[in-house]
């Protein structure tokens, strides 16, 4: 795969925009480590090569358990996710696949469970910057420094 274009190159003040997005997800209050399995769930359904390496290597720094990681694919399945972590990862597959989903009442209602409304309204920021990077990441062929 080649890269397309750098697009903080491209255009400097996209870059900024983005990056000021990130730093204020980063200072909502939501544990560092269900975010990076929020950011690595909504990149292996995009596809998105670059921030599923990204954001594992991340989650990897962060203490998470290669046994996690492997399972963030099969969490419904996989018995290691607390049941805040699920309502979170269900939230993030609807909102990533809103176009299918329509952001199901039932996934809401799991979601309120666990998160209170300010909590609701950051998870979903969070959901939606990543979502933003992945299609910067692959639309413009973005590759992981190997």
């Amino acid at each position: 795969m080649q890269p397309r274009l750098d697009f903080y190159k491209a255009s400097p003040d996209a870059a900024k925009a983005m990056l000021a997005l990130e730093a204020a997800v980063g200072k909502l209050g939501l544990e560092p480590h269900l975010i990076e399995l929020v950011k690595l769930r909504a990149s292996q359904i995009n596809g998105c090569a670059y921030c599923v390496d990204l954001h594992s290597s991340d989650a990897r720094k962060r203490g998470e358990s290669e046994r996690r990681l492997h399972a963030v694919a099969v969490w419904r399945e996989a018995p290691f996710f607390t049941d805040r972590e699920r309502a979170a990862l269900a939230w993030t597959e609807a909102l990533t696949r809103i176009a299918e989903t329509r952001a199901p009442d039932s996934d809401y209602e799991w979601l309120s469970g666990h998160f209170d409304e300010r909590e609701r309204v950051d998870l979903t920021l969070a959901i939606n910057a990543i979502n933003s990077w992945n299609r910067l990441a692959i639309g413009f062929r973005s590759v992981s420094a190997i």
